[in-house]
């Protein structure tokens, strides 16, 4: 699936309905909506989902290309373009395993990007072999079932599920920002596997979630990633705002932390590439 622009209304709707889904997965059910401002701007979404690379290759050019050129020079601030984290190290023959602690701090100057994880412990960046490795997960299954949409390692937080990104001015240290769009690659999303009815059959429910908020927590916008049921899967899912409105993302990978054999209950999911317009100080 390429570009879908969304108008206010049914990305309104769309919010509302994922919102909802989060706080009574939760328990946390109410009436309030962070997205009812009347300021809200859809924003434009661009996903795809397949089993290889080349699936997704068409939705991450026109992403590529709507942001702008590569700002990859770890210098400082540009006023347009793009930044991307392949993980590969500087080498796309790059097979090591590098554990980082939580906050991942490693690109917040190069880069613009802050990573935490709320109840992890750090982060692993290594090709689907390390992953698999008894110093990381120790599941011989990862070996195989996970494939890098950009060679050659994967990303994921280490203890959970979830991985928080904050934005900062590249090169200019501490200095708050935020980005008008935000987008990434995903491995071995399965759920929802088309199965059904959910009680008979199997697990419908989505399992990968990327949200993103304003500088002041606000939700601004949410959506499920399109899965690609089977092994070695991508998917991809990113938006663009009209400015630089994206303080901090929220991306749930899967339904359980890495560790366990992955299922039609437990979807276990690693990430790739991650590509966002250029941080701008918060103004």
């Amino acid at each position: 699936m390429r570009k879908v622009v969304l108008t206010a209304a049914t990305a309104l709707l769309l919010v509302t309905s994922f919102t909802f889904a989060i706080r009574q997965a939760s328990g946390q059910v109410d009436d309030s909506v962070a997205t009812t401002d009347a300021n809200f701007v859809a924003p434009a979404v661009f996903q795809g989902a397949g089993p290889s690379g080349t699936s997704i290759q068409s939705s991450v050019s026109e992403y590529r290309a709507a942001l702008g050129g590569l700002n990859n020079g770890n210098d400082g601030a540009h006023n347009d373009g793009r930044r991307e984290i392949n993980w590969d190290g500087g080498s796309t023959a790059n097979v090591t395993t590098t554990i980082s602690p939580n906050p991942f701090a490693g690109f917040q100057v190069t880069r613009g990007a802050l990573f935490t994880t709320p109840d992890g412990v750090g982060f692993v960046q290594a090709p689907p072999s390390g992953l698999a490795g008894a110093s990381v997960f120790n599941n011989p299954s990862y070996a195989t079932i996970f494939a890098a949409f950009s060679a050659s390692r994967l990303f994921s937080a280490i203890g959970s599920n979830v991985t928080n990104v904050d934005f900062f001015v590249p090169g200019g240290g501490n200095v708050p920002a935020t980005t008008k769009g935000f987008a990434a690659v995903f491995t071995d999303v399965d759920q929802p596997d088309g199965s059904g009815p959910g009680e008979k059959r199997g697990n419908r429910k989505s399992s990968t979630l990327v949200e993103y908020f304003g500088t002041q927590g606000e939700l601004l916008f949410s959506s499920f990633v399109p899965a690609s049921p089977g092994d070695r899967g991508v998917s991809f899912f990113g938006v663009i705002f009209p400015d630089a409105r994206i303080a901090h993302v929220r991306i749930t990978s899967g339904n359980v932390a890495p560790g366990p054999d992955d299922s039609a209950k437990a979807d276990v999911v690693m990430m790739d590439d991650f590509i966002y317009s250029e941080p701008k100080a918060i103004q």
